[in-house]
Protein backbone atom coordinates (compact mmCIF):
# COMPACT_ATOMS: atom_id res chain seq x y z
CA UNK A 1 0.00 0.00 0.00
CA UNK A 2 2.78 2.41 0.96
CA UNK A 3 4.60 1.54 -2.27
CA UNK A 4 1.48 2.33 -4.30
CA UNK A 5 1.05 5.69 -2.56
CA UNK A 6 4.69 6.57 -3.20
CA UNK A 7 4.35 5.56 -6.84
CA UNK A 8 1.19 7.66 -7.21
CA UNK A 9 2.93 10.63 -5.56
CA UNK A 10 5.95 10.36 -7.86
CA UNK A 11 3.77 10.08 -10.96
CA UNK A 12 1.75 13.12 -9.87
CA UNK A 13 4.94 15.15 -9.50
CA UNK A 14 6.16 13.95 -12.91
CA UNK A 15 2.88 14.88 -14.61
CA UNK A 16 2.88 18.28 -12.90
CA UNK A 17 6.45 18.90 -14.03
CA UNK A 18 5.56 17.86 -17.57
CA UNK A 19 2.59 20.23 -17.56
CA UNK A 20 4.84 23.05 -16.45
CA UNK A 21 7.24 22.33 -19.31
CA UNK A 22 4.58 22.15 -21.99
CA UNK A 23 2.48 25.14 -20.90
CA UNK A 24 4.70 28.13 -21.63
CA UNK A 25 5.00 31.44 -19.90
CA UNK A 26 4.30 34.37 -22.22
CA UNK A 27 5.73 37.89 -22.20
CA UNK A 28 4.16 40.37 -24.58
CA UNK A 29 6.11 43.63 -25.00
CA UNK A 30 4.44 46.58 -26.72
CA UNK A 31 6.19 49.85 -27.47
CA UNK A 32 4.48 53.11 -28.42
CA UNK A 33 5.23 54.77 -31.80
CA UNK A 34 8.20 52.56 -32.75
CA UNK A 35 8.48 52.40 -36.53
CA UNK A 36 9.59 49.19 -38.20
CA UNK A 37 13.10 50.36 -39.11
CA UNK A 38 14.03 51.67 -35.65
CA UNK A 39 15.91 48.48 -34.81
CA UNK A 40 19.41 47.31 -35.58
CA UNK A 41 18.23 43.86 -36.63
CA UNK A 42 16.52 45.23 -39.76
CA UNK A 43 19.60 47.09 -40.97
CA UNK A 44 19.51 50.37 -39.06
CA UNK A 45 23.24 50.92 -38.57
CA UNK A 46 22.85 53.88 -36.20
CA UNK A 47 20.39 52.81 -33.54
CA UNK A 48 21.85 50.93 -30.54
CA UNK A 49 19.58 47.96 -29.71
CA UNK A 50 21.92 45.05 -28.87
CA UNK A 51 19.52 43.12 -26.63
CA UNK A 52 16.65 43.27 -29.08
CA UNK A 53 18.99 42.43 -31.95
CA UNK A 54 20.28 39.34 -30.15
CA UNK A 55 16.73 38.32 -29.28
CA UNK A 56 15.58 38.90 -32.88
CA UNK A 57 18.44 36.73 -34.16
CA UNK A 58 17.03 33.85 -32.07
CA UNK A 59 13.44 34.61 -33.03
CA UNK A 60 11.12 34.42 -35.98
CA UNK A 61 11.15 37.98 -37.28
CA UNK A 62 8.31 39.30 -39.42
CA UNK A 63 9.68 41.75 -41.97
CA UNK A 64 6.20 42.73 -43.11
CA UNK A 65 4.36 43.44 -39.88
CA UNK A 66 1.66 46.11 -39.76
CA UNK A 67 -1.05 47.59 -37.62
CA UNK A 68 -4.52 47.73 -39.09
CA UNK A 69 -5.21 51.13 -37.49
CA UNK A 70 -2.26 53.46 -36.81
CA UNK A 71 -3.32 55.12 -33.57
CA UNK A 72 -2.74 53.82 -30.08
CA UNK A 73 -6.29 53.48 -28.71
CA UNK A 74 -7.75 51.59 -31.67
CA UNK A 75 -4.59 49.55 -32.27
CA UNK A 76 -4.43 48.43 -28.64
CA UNK A 77 -8.08 47.38 -28.79
CA UNK A 78 -7.26 45.42 -31.96
CA UNK A 79 -4.35 43.75 -30.17
CA UNK A 80 -6.56 42.79 -27.22
CA UNK A 81 -9.54 41.58 -29.24
CA UNK A 82 -7.93 40.36 -32.47
CA UNK A 83 -10.42 42.50 -34.40
CA UNK A 84 -10.30 45.32 -36.91
CA UNK A 85 -11.29 48.77 -35.63
CA UNK A 86 -14.42 48.68 -37.77
CA UNK A 87 -15.53 45.60 -35.80
CA UNK A 88 -14.55 46.41 -32.21
CA UNK A 89 -15.58 50.05 -32.75
CA UNK A 90 -13.23 51.55 -30.19
CA UNK A 91 -10.90 54.50 -30.51
CA UNK A 92 -10.53 57.90 -28.89
CA UNK A 93 -13.86 59.58 -27.99
CA UNK A 94 -15.94 56.42 -28.49
CA UNK A 95 -17.77 54.56 -25.72
CA UNK A 96 -15.63 52.04 -23.81
CA UNK A 97 -14.86 48.65 -25.33
CA UNK A 98 -17.99 46.54 -24.93
CA UNK A 99 -18.10 43.91 -22.17
CA UNK A 100 -19.06 41.20 -24.65
CA UNK A 101 -15.79 41.85 -26.50
CA UNK A 102 -13.71 42.09 -23.33
CA UNK A 103 -14.63 38.55 -22.30
CA UNK A 104 -12.92 37.25 -25.45
CA UNK A 105 -9.70 39.25 -25.09
CA UNK A 106 -6.50 37.29 -24.64
CA UNK A 107 -5.96 38.35 -20.97
CA UNK A 108 -9.52 37.36 -20.01
CA UNK A 109 -9.22 33.95 -21.65
CA UNK A 110 -5.74 33.26 -20.26
CA UNK A 111 -6.84 34.16 -16.76
CA UNK A 112 -9.75 31.71 -17.08
CA UNK A 113 -7.24 29.09 -18.24
CA UNK A 114 -5.23 29.44 -15.02
CA UNK A 115 -2.51 31.83 -16.08
CA UNK A 116 -1.07 34.28 -13.57
CA UNK A 117 -1.50 37.55 -15.43
CA UNK A 118 -0.03 41.01 -15.07
CA UNK A 119 -0.16 44.27 -17.01
CA UNK A 120 2.41 47.04 -16.61
CA UNK A 121 2.55 50.35 -18.44
CA UNK A 122 0.32 52.31 -20.78
CA UNK A 123 -3.06 50.64 -21.10
CA UNK A 124 -4.51 53.23 -23.47
CA UNK A 125 -8.11 51.92 -23.49
CA UNK A 126 -11.34 52.16 -21.58
CA UNK A 127 -13.51 49.10 -21.01
CA UNK A 128 -17.16 48.86 -20.15
CA UNK A 129 -17.85 48.50 -16.43
CA UNK A 130 -14.14 49.12 -15.78
CA UNK A 131 -13.43 45.51 -16.68
CA UNK A 132 -9.77 46.38 -17.27
CA UNK A 133 -9.37 46.26 -13.48
CA UNK A 134 -10.50 42.61 -13.43
CA UNK A 135 -8.47 41.24 -16.33
CA UNK A 136 -5.17 40.89 -14.50
CA UNK A 137 -3.89 39.62 -11.17
CA UNK A 138 -1.54 42.62 -11.08
CA UNK A 139 -2.21 45.90 -12.89
CA UNK A 140 0.06 48.96 -13.02
CA UNK A 141 -1.18 51.67 -15.37
CA UNK A 142 0.86 54.73 -16.28
CA UNK A 143 0.00 58.15 -17.62
CA UNK A 144 1.05 59.24 -21.10
CA UNK A 145 3.08 62.23 -19.92
CA UNK A 146 6.06 62.76 -17.63
CA UNK A 147 8.75 60.18 -18.29
CA UNK A 148 10.46 60.66 -14.96
CA UNK A 149 8.81 59.61 -11.73
CA UNK A 150 9.88 60.52 -8.22
CA UNK A 151 10.41 57.45 -6.12
CA UNK A 152 12.22 56.45 -3.00
CA UNK A 153 12.89 57.98 0.40
CA UNK A 154 11.71 61.57 0.51
CA UNK A 155 10.82 61.46 -3.20
CA UNK A 156 14.42 62.27 -3.99
CA UNK A 157 15.29 59.64 -6.56
CA UNK A 158 14.44 60.19 -10.21
CA UNK A 159 13.66 57.06 -12.21
CA UNK A 160 12.72 56.85 -15.86
CA UNK A 161 9.24 55.50 -16.53
CA UNK A 162 10.58 52.75 -18.79
CA UNK A 163 12.82 51.52 -15.97
CA UNK A 164 10.00 51.80 -13.44
CA UNK A 165 7.60 49.85 -15.65
CA UNK A 166 10.17 47.07 -15.98
CA UNK A 167 10.76 47.08 -12.23
CA UNK A 168 7.06 46.41 -11.68
CA UNK A 169 6.99 43.65 -14.28
CA UNK A 170 10.07 41.93 -12.85
CA UNK A 171 8.65 42.09 -9.33
CA UNK A 172 5.53 40.35 -10.57
CA UNK A 173 7.46 37.69 -12.51
CA UNK A 174 9.60 36.96 -9.45
CA UNK A 175 6.46 36.60 -7.33
CA UNK A 176 4.79 34.03 -9.57
CA UNK A 177 4.45 30.46 -8.40
CA UNK A 178 6.17 27.73 -10.35
CA UNK A 179 3.05 25.59 -10.64
CA UNK A 180 1.14 28.08 -12.83
CA UNK A 181 2.32 29.69 -16.06
CA UNK A 182 2.37 33.48 -16.26
CA UNK A 183 1.43 35.93 -18.97
CA UNK A 184 2.93 39.39 -18.57
CA UNK A 185 1.96 42.30 -20.82
CA UNK A 186 4.48 45.15 -20.72
CA UNK A 187 3.39 48.29 -22.50
CA UNK A 188 6.08 50.97 -22.58
CA UNK A 189 5.10 54.60 -23.10
CA UNK A 190 8.39 55.04 -24.96
CA UNK A 191 9.30 56.16 -27.51
CA UNK A 192 6.15 58.31 -27.60
CA UNK A 193 7.02 61.98 -27.20
CA UNK A 194 5.98 64.02 -24.18
CA UNK A 195 3.82 66.38 -26.23
CA UNK A 196 3.45 68.93 -23.45
CA UNK A 197 7.20 69.56 -23.04
CA UNK A 198 9.46 71.42 -25.50
CA UNK A 199 12.12 68.71 -25.24
CA UNK A 200 9.57 66.13 -26.46
CA UNK A 201 11.82 63.07 -25.99
CA UNK A 202 13.10 61.89 -22.61
CA UNK A 203 15.45 58.98 -22.03
CA UNK A 204 17.36 57.48 -19.12
CA UNK A 205 20.39 59.67 -18.38
CA UNK A 206 22.76 56.71 -18.81
CA UNK A 207 22.10 57.03 -22.55
CA UNK A 208 22.96 60.74 -22.79
CA UNK A 209 26.06 60.11 -24.90
CA UNK A 210 24.45 57.83 -27.45
CA UNK A 211 24.41 59.23 -31.00
CA UNK A 212 26.05 62.54 -30.03
CA UNK A 213 28.77 62.27 -32.65
CA UNK A 214 26.54 60.78 -35.34
CA UNK A 215 24.66 62.45 -38.14
CA UNK A 216 21.20 61.06 -38.78
CA UNK A 217 20.63 60.59 -42.53
CA UNK A 218 17.45 62.12 -43.89
CA UNK A 219 14.83 60.17 -45.81
CA UNK A 220 14.20 61.38 -49.38
CA UNK A 221 10.60 61.87 -48.23
CA UNK A 222 11.51 64.89 -46.08
CA UNK A 223 11.83 66.93 -49.30
CA UNK A 224 9.21 69.68 -49.46
CA UNK A 225 7.87 68.31 -52.75
CA UNK A 226 6.28 65.38 -50.89
CA UNK A 227 4.60 67.70 -48.40
CA UNK A 228 3.30 69.88 -51.20
CA UNK A 229 1.89 66.81 -52.97
CA UNK A 230 -0.37 65.95 -50.02
CA UNK A 231 -4.10 66.71 -50.32
CA UNK A 232 -4.93 70.17 -48.89
CA UNK A 233 -6.84 68.73 -45.93
CA UNK A 234 -3.82 66.56 -44.98
CA UNK A 235 -1.15 69.26 -45.25
CA UNK A 236 -3.21 72.01 -43.60
CA UNK A 237 -1.33 73.81 -40.84
CA UNK A 238 -4.14 72.94 -38.41
CA UNK A 239 -3.69 69.16 -38.71
CA UNK A 240 -2.02 67.44 -35.77
CA UNK A 241 0.59 65.88 -38.03
CA UNK A 242 1.71 69.29 -39.20
CA UNK A 243 1.54 70.89 -35.74
CA UNK A 244 3.76 68.19 -34.27
CA UNK A 245 6.13 68.47 -37.23
CA UNK A 246 6.70 72.11 -36.25
CA UNK A 247 7.41 70.98 -32.69
CA UNK A 248 9.99 68.42 -33.79
CA UNK A 249 11.29 68.57 -37.33
CA UNK A 250 10.93 72.01 -38.91
CA UNK A 251 14.70 72.78 -38.88
CA UNK A 252 17.67 70.53 -39.67
CA UNK A 253 19.12 71.06 -36.19
CA UNK A 254 15.84 70.19 -34.50
CA UNK A 255 15.41 67.15 -36.73
CA UNK A 256 18.80 65.77 -35.65
CA UNK A 257 18.11 66.44 -31.98
CA UNK A 258 14.64 64.91 -32.01
CA UNK A 259 15.52 61.73 -33.91
CA UNK A 260 18.47 61.17 -31.57
CA UNK A 261 16.11 61.59 -28.62
CA UNK A 262 13.66 59.15 -30.18
CA UNK A 263 16.49 56.64 -30.70
CA UNK A 264 17.74 57.10 -27.12
CA UNK A 265 14.29 56.23 -25.83
CA UNK A 266 14.33 53.02 -27.87
CA UNK A 267 17.81 52.25 -26.54
CA UNK A 268 16.38 52.69 -23.04
CA UNK A 269 13.71 50.13 -23.92
CA UNK A 270 16.49 47.86 -25.16
CA UNK A 271 18.29 48.16 -21.81
CA UNK A 272 15.16 46.95 -20.10
CA UNK A 273 14.61 44.06 -22.48
CA UNK A 274 18.10 42.98 -21.40
CA UNK A 275 17.02 43.17 -17.76
CA UNK A 276 13.96 41.03 -18.48
CA UNK A 277 16.01 38.41 -20.28
CA UNK A 278 18.47 38.27 -17.37
CA UNK A 279 15.61 37.80 -14.92
CA UNK A 280 14.24 34.87 -16.92
CA UNK A 281 17.70 33.28 -16.96
CA UNK A 282 18.17 33.77 -13.22
CA UNK A 283 14.77 32.22 -12.52
CA UNK A 284 15.55 29.30 -14.85
CA UNK A 285 12.39 29.87 -16.90
CA UNK A 286 13.90 31.29 -20.10
CA UNK A 287 13.56 27.98 -21.92
CA UNK A 288 9.83 27.88 -21.27
CA UNK A 289 8.93 31.51 -21.98
CA UNK A 290 7.54 32.83 -25.25
CA UNK A 291 8.42 36.48 -25.96
CA UNK A 292 6.49 38.63 -28.43
CA UNK A 293 7.72 42.15 -29.20
CA UNK A 294 5.99 44.75 -31.38
CA UNK A 295 4.65 48.33 -31.41
CA UNK A 296 1.19 49.88 -31.53
CA UNK A 297 1.87 51.85 -34.72
CA UNK A 298 4.61 53.29 -36.88
CA UNK A 299 5.76 56.88 -36.94
CA UNK A 300 6.65 59.77 -39.26
CA UNK A 301 10.07 61.23 -38.49
CA UNK A 302 9.50 64.27 -40.68
CA UNK A 303 8.67 62.37 -43.86
CA UNK A 304 6.15 64.24 -46.03
CA UNK A 305 6.47 67.20 -43.68
CA UNK A 306 4.65 65.33 -40.91
CA UNK A 307 5.10 63.93 -37.43
CA UNK A 308 2.96 61.25 -35.84
CA UNK A 309 1.02 58.41 -37.43
CA UNK A 310 -2.69 58.10 -38.40
CA UNK A 311 -2.27 57.96 -42.18
CA UNK A 312 -2.11 54.93 -44.47
CA UNK A 313 1.52 55.35 -45.56
CA UNK A 314 4.13 52.71 -44.68
CA UNK A 315 5.83 54.98 -42.14
CA UNK A 316 2.60 54.94 -40.15
CA UNK A 317 1.45 51.34 -40.60
CA UNK A 318 4.62 49.27 -40.44
CA UNK A 319 6.03 48.02 -37.12
CA UNK A 320 8.69 45.63 -35.78
CA UNK A 321 7.52 42.17 -34.75
CA UNK A 322 9.41 39.19 -33.36
CA UNK A 323 8.33 35.97 -31.72
CA UNK A 324 10.87 34.15 -29.60
CA UNK A 325 9.95 30.53 -29.04
CA UNK A 326 12.81 28.67 -27.33
CA UNK A 327 10.95 25.38 -27.80
CA UNK A 328 10.45 25.53 -31.56
CA UNK A 329 12.03 22.66 -33.46
CA UNK A 330 12.90 24.54 -36.65
CA UNK A 331 15.61 27.16 -36.96
CA UNK A 332 14.34 30.72 -36.41
CA UNK A 333 14.20 32.81 -39.54
CA UNK A 334 12.84 35.99 -41.09
CA UNK A 335 9.37 35.72 -42.60
CA UNK A 336 7.95 37.73 -45.49
CA UNK A 337 4.26 37.02 -44.85
CA UNK A 338 1.96 39.87 -43.81
CA UNK A 339 1.60 39.83 -40.01
CA UNK A 340 -0.85 42.11 -38.22
CA UNK A 341 -1.64 43.49 -34.78
CA UNK A 342 -4.89 41.49 -34.88
CA UNK A 343 -2.72 38.35 -35.00
CA UNK A 344 -1.25 38.95 -31.54
CA UNK A 345 -4.26 37.72 -29.52
CA UNK A 346 -4.75 34.45 -31.44
CA UNK A 347 -1.00 33.81 -31.36
CA UNK A 348 -0.88 34.20 -27.58
CA UNK A 349 -3.94 31.97 -27.17
CA UNK A 350 -2.46 29.36 -29.48
CA UNK A 351 0.76 29.17 -27.47
CA UNK A 352 -1.26 28.91 -24.26
CA UNK A 353 -3.34 26.05 -25.63
CA UNK A 354 -6.54 28.08 -25.36
CA UNK A 355 -9.23 27.84 -28.02
CA UNK A 356 -9.36 30.87 -30.32
CA UNK A 357 -12.88 32.40 -30.31
CA UNK A 358 -14.65 32.78 -33.66
CA UNK A 359 -14.95 36.53 -32.96
CA UNK A 360 -11.21 36.92 -33.60
CA UNK A 361 -10.42 38.12 -37.12
CA UNK A 362 -6.65 37.69 -36.91
CA UNK A 363 -4.73 34.45 -37.24
CA UNK A 364 -2.18 32.72 -35.07
CA UNK A 365 1.36 33.29 -36.29
CA UNK A 366 2.57 30.11 -34.61
CA UNK A 367 2.33 27.97 -37.79
CA UNK A 368 4.65 30.44 -39.53
CA UNK A 369 7.05 30.30 -36.59
CA UNK A 370 7.04 26.52 -36.95
CA UNK A 371 7.61 26.82 -40.72
CA UNK A 372 4.39 24.98 -41.49
CA UNK A 373 2.89 25.18 -44.96
CA UNK A 374 -0.22 27.34 -44.60
CA UNK A 375 -2.41 29.33 -46.95
CA UNK A 376 -1.74 32.86 -45.74
CA UNK A 377 -3.40 36.22 -46.31
CA UNK A 378 -2.59 38.21 -49.43
CA UNK A 379 -3.81 41.59 -48.14
CA UNK A 380 -5.45 43.37 -45.22
CA UNK A 381 -7.77 46.23 -44.38
CA UNK A 382 -6.13 49.39 -43.04
CA UNK A 383 -8.32 52.12 -41.60
CA UNK A 384 -8.43 55.17 -39.37
CA UNK A 385 -11.95 56.07 -38.26
CA UNK A 386 -11.34 58.53 -35.41
CA UNK A 387 -13.83 61.41 -35.65
CA UNK A 388 -11.56 64.43 -35.29
CA UNK A 389 -11.34 67.30 -37.74
CA UNK A 390 -7.57 67.60 -37.28
CA UNK A 391 -6.88 64.04 -38.50
CA UNK A 392 -8.49 63.01 -41.82
CA UNK A 393 -10.22 59.62 -41.74
CA UNK A 394 -9.01 57.10 -44.29
CA UNK A 395 -9.33 53.47 -45.32
CA UNK A 396 -7.51 51.19 -47.71
CA UNK A 397 -6.05 47.81 -48.62
CA UNK A 398 -2.41 46.83 -48.39
CA UNK A 399 -1.34 43.69 -50.26
CA UNK A 400 2.07 42.11 -50.69
CA UNK A 401 2.91 44.42 -53.59
CA UNK A 402 0.26 47.15 -53.66
CA UNK A 403 -1.24 49.86 -51.47
CA UNK A 404 -4.57 51.56 -52.17
CA UNK A 405 -6.33 54.03 -49.91
CA UNK A 406 -8.88 56.81 -49.96
CA UNK A 407 -10.07 59.50 -47.58
CA UNK A 408 -13.50 58.78 -46.14
CA UNK A 409 -14.75 62.37 -46.16
CA UNK A 410 -13.14 62.96 -49.57
CA UNK A 411 -13.77 59.65 -51.38
CA UNK A 412 -12.54 60.98 -54.72
CA UNK A 413 -9.06 61.54 -53.24
CA UNK A 414 -7.32 58.21 -53.75
CA UNK A 415 -3.74 56.92 -53.79
CA UNK A 416 -2.32 53.79 -55.38
CA UNK A 417 1.29 52.57 -55.08
CA UNK A 418 3.17 49.63 -56.54
CA UNK A 419 5.32 48.88 -53.53
CA UNK A 420 7.51 46.33 -55.23
CA UNK A 421 9.09 49.07 -57.37
CA UNK A 422 8.17 52.04 -55.18
CA UNK A 423 8.64 51.12 -51.49
CA UNK A 424 8.74 54.78 -50.41
CA UNK A 425 5.37 55.47 -52.05
CA UNK A 426 6.64 58.33 -54.16
CA UNK A 427 4.53 57.76 -57.29
CA UNK A 428 0.75 57.81 -56.99
CA UNK A 429 -0.61 55.74 -59.91
CA UNK A 430 -4.30 56.59 -59.54
CA UNK A 431 -4.46 58.73 -62.68
CA UNK A 432 -2.29 56.47 -64.85
CA UNK A 433 -4.32 54.81 -67.58
CA UNK A 434 -2.24 51.62 -67.36
CA UNK A 435 -3.38 50.93 -63.78
CA UNK A 436 -7.12 51.52 -63.97
CA UNK A 437 -7.93 47.80 -63.75
CA UNK A 438 -5.72 47.51 -60.68
CA UNK A 439 -7.37 50.56 -59.17
CA UNK A 440 -10.81 49.09 -59.74
CA UNK A 441 -9.72 45.78 -58.21
CA UNK A 442 -8.62 47.42 -54.96
CA UNK A 443 -11.71 49.61 -54.80
CA UNK A 444 -13.78 46.45 -54.94
CA UNK A 445 -11.54 44.67 -52.46
CA UNK A 446 -11.90 47.51 -49.96
CA UNK A 447 -15.67 47.48 -50.37
CA UNK A 448 -15.64 43.72 -49.71
CA UNK A 449 -13.78 44.26 -46.45
CA UNK A 450 -16.26 46.94 -45.40
CA UNK A 451 -19.25 44.74 -46.24
CA UNK A 452 -17.81 41.86 -44.23
CA UNK A 453 -17.23 44.12 -41.24
CA UNK A 454 -20.80 45.43 -41.42
CA UNK A 455 -22.10 41.85 -41.23
CA UNK A 456 -20.17 41.06 -38.04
Amino acid sequence: MIFRLLLFFCLAIAFQSQAQQTTPNIIFILTDDQRWDALGHVGNEIIHTPNLDQLAAKSTYFNNAFVTTPICAASRASIMTGQYERTHDFTFSTPPLKAELVKNTYPALLKQAGYQSGFFGKFGMQMENRLDTTLFDAFYSTRTDGYFRLQGAGWSEHIHLTDLTTDKAIQFIESTSGNQPFCVSISYNAPHADDAHPQQYFWATRNDELYKAQDIPLSPLVADTFYQALPPFVKADSTIGRIRWRWRFDTPEKHQRMVKGYYRMISTIDDNVGRLLSTLEEMNVSENTIIIFTSDNGYFLGERGLSGKWLMYENSLRVPLLIYDPMQEVKPTNRAEIALNIDIAPTILDYAGVAIPPTIQGRSLRPLVNNESVDWRADFLCEHLYELQYIPKSEGVRSNDWKYFRYIDYPDVEELYYLKDDPLEQHNLVTHSSYQDTLQHFRQRLNQYISLADQE
